[in-house]
């Protein structure tokens, strides 16, 4: 089953997994988790209602290959962390081509232009994930519409410099159960991962993946690194690998070929060339030769054809070839 969204962050090339989940892109890990289950629930093989094997079939897919996913990807904090800086790259990408984006659905029209942003975003999100899994073969479409929420919301918070995913400050007349005699420092908030860090992390991923052969999730993982770093030699080099092991060496070479242009120096990039051309090779060496040999032009050649013996005298050894047919002269 193909689960084609072009919708909102969908459109940035960027997999929304709080779309997927049907909750706002700030949801906390405890609400994370209590919609995961709320779906998993409704769509799990032994507590799902509907008696349509089709759609038991389609509620199984989507659990493993679509909310399985986002709920892992979404509650582990490293995971999660790195999520964050992507999607904030992706507000500002969508901030500065604003032009370039179409709103295809009324809900994110009026979050565009409403003035009350936190409280219409929220309702909306929650307007339509009561309804995400209730039909199945209306699910994609509920994804995409909130997926264009989430993209709105990017938007106007990067227009207002304010980030999202990062905790809220607690406001200035808060005060504490046991009031030290002066305030401590302001704790100063940990850097967001660097760019780079964020590709190392994607490419450790993957290789826990390849090696369990979970080829398509470590695929997934590259492909994730190289729509944020697509110069990274690393990836693809490593991406041609999987291929290759795969038994795929169209997709091996052309990702060995754009490796090699970004490091001509890239290990696993010769390395992955050289076995995608030793077959070739081998197949060049086993062929003969076409090209017949060329004769003798001093070679004498008797009334018949046939080239002569040494000497000129016929040859009395054995019978070989067409001549040969009756034998040779009895001693």
């Amino acid at each position: 089953m193909s689960f084609k969204i072009e919708q909102g962050l969908f459109s940035l090339d960027f997999t929304d997994y709080h779309a997927i989940l049907g909750i706002p892109v700030d949801a906390e890990v405890k609400d994370i988790r209590k919609r995961y289950l709320s779906i998993a629930r409704r769509l799990h093989p032994d507590s799902c209602v509907t008696e349509n094997e089709v759609d038991r079939q389609r509620a199984a897919e989507f659990l493993s290959k679509l909310v399985n996913p986002a709920y892992e990807k979404l509650s582990q904090e490293k995971n999660y962390t790195e999520y964050c800086v992507v999607l904030r790259l992706k507000g500002q990408q969508a901030l500065k081509q604003q032009d370039t984006v179409i709103l295809t659905d009324d809900l994110s029209r009026r979050l565009a232009i409403a003035s009350d942003l936190d409280t219409s975003y929220r309702a909306a999100i929650r307007s339509l994930a009561d309804q995400q899994y209730q039909h199945l073969n209306e699910s994609l479409k509920f994804i995409g519409q909130i997926s264009e929420l989430n993209l709105v919301y990017l938007m106007r918070k990067e227009s207002r410099g304010e980030s999202v995913g990062q905790p809220k400050a607690a406001p200035a007349n808060a005060t504490a159960t046991s009031s030290p005699r002066f305030p401590p420092p302001p704790k100063t908030p940990p850097a967001p991962p660097s760019r780079d860090a964020l590709v190392a992390a994607y490419l450790r991923r993957s290789q826990e993946f390849e090696t369990k052969q979970n080829f398509p999730r470590a695929i997934q993982e590259l492909r994730d690194a190289l729509r944020m770093e697509p110069t990274s030699s690393a990836c693809h080099s490593r991406l041609g690998m999987i291929y290759l092991k795969t038994n795929q060496p169209t997709m091996a070479k052309i990702h060995f070929n754009k490796a090699l242009e970004l490091d001509p120096q890239d290990a696993v990039a010769l390395e992955g060339k050289q076995r995608l051309e030793a077959p070739n090779k081998r197949n060049a060496a086993s062929k003969p030769d076409g090209k017949g040999a060329k004769p003798d032009p001093k070679a004498k050649v008797n009334p018949k054809g046939q080239p002569s013996q040494k000497g000129g005298k016929p040859d009395t050894k054995g019978s070989g070839g067409v001549f040969g047919l009756f034998g040779g002269k009895k001693k």
